[in-house]
């Protein structure tokens, strides 16, 4: 099995520390009969006025060096992405933990290859994306060969965002 963990870690003035990390895995070998559950309603917790901003962003950004766009998942892997994202919240870390059990799920719906884009401490779409674009392990998650695109983004307690991005390539 392929896969590969990279982090980018940026220092802002004011010490606010914003992070951001990409996944991705070819996973032809872990397709099996394994069948996680998820809340599929999870999905209507992301922030989808900031989601649609960023997968505007994406493909802007994909269009400009000739690739396709990708479409938004709104159920499944959105509700993968919320659930991640309230886990990286409740660890109040940023990580890929448990990112093969997101995998596995969306492989066995019909993917074939999943990565993901994780960041905090952004405050708008344009910098998680600009940054993500910056970042050469983010970029090629932004430009990789992928069809369709779920978010979980949520602010915690304190009011700063975290963001999950999963990519994922259907037949």
């Amino acid at each position: 099995m392929k896969k590969s963990l990279k982090c980018t870690l940026l220092f802002v003035p004011l010490t606010i520390i914003m992070m951001s990390c990409s996944i991705d895995t070819s996973l032809n070998e872990m397709k099996e009969d394994y069948h996680p559950s998820i809340d599929l309603s999870l999905s209507q917790q992301t922030d989808w006025p900031m989601a649609i901003e960023i997968l505007n962003l994406i493909n802007n950004y994909r269009l400009s060096i000739g690739l396709s766009k990708i479409k938004v998942d709104y159920q499944l892997a959105s509700a993968y992405a919320v659930s991640h994202t309230k886990y990286m919240i409740e660890k109040n870390e940023l990580n890929h933990d448990n990112f093969q059990i997101r995998s596995k799920g969306m492989i066995n719906s019909g993917a074939l290859l999943v990565s993901e884009n994780v960041a905090f401490g952004y405050n708008n779409p344009e910098s998680v994306v600009n940054a993500w674009i910056n970042s050469p392990s983010h970029k090629s998650v932004i430009e990789g060969n992928y069809t369709h695109s779920g978010f979980g983004i949520l602010k915690d307690t304190n009011g700063k965002y975290y963001f999950t991005q999963l990519f994922y390539k259907m037949e």
